[in-house]
C-alpha cells in the first residue's frame, strides 16, 4: 500500500467515526429525543466510497484479452 492509499483509509475512519458520533448525539428537547441524522448517512456513504478507493478497488485493470496478449 502507498502512503496515499494509507492516509485515504485513516480519513475514511475518521469520517466513519464522526458519522457514528453525529448519528448517536442526542436530538434536542424539540426532536422528542430520537436518535438520527441524514449528514450522519452522508458521511457514511463518504466514508465507504473513500475506504473502497483507498482499498485500490476503483483502479481499472485491463485483461488479458484486452492487453491484446
Amino acid at each position: 500500500m502507498t502512503t496515499r492509499e494509507i492516509i485515504e483509509l485513516v480519513a475514511a475512519a475518521a469520517i466513519f467515526a464522526a458519522g457514528v458520533w453525529l448519528y448517536r448525539r442526542r436530538a434536542t428537547e424539540g426532536d422528542d429525543g430520537q436518535y438520527g441524522s441524514q449528514g450522519a448517512v452522508i458521511l457514511f456513504v463518504v466514508a465507504t466510497i473513500l475506504a473502497i478507493h483507498g482499498l485500490g478497488l476503483l483502479e481499472y485493470r485491463p485483461s488479458a484479452t484486452e492487453l491484446g496478449q
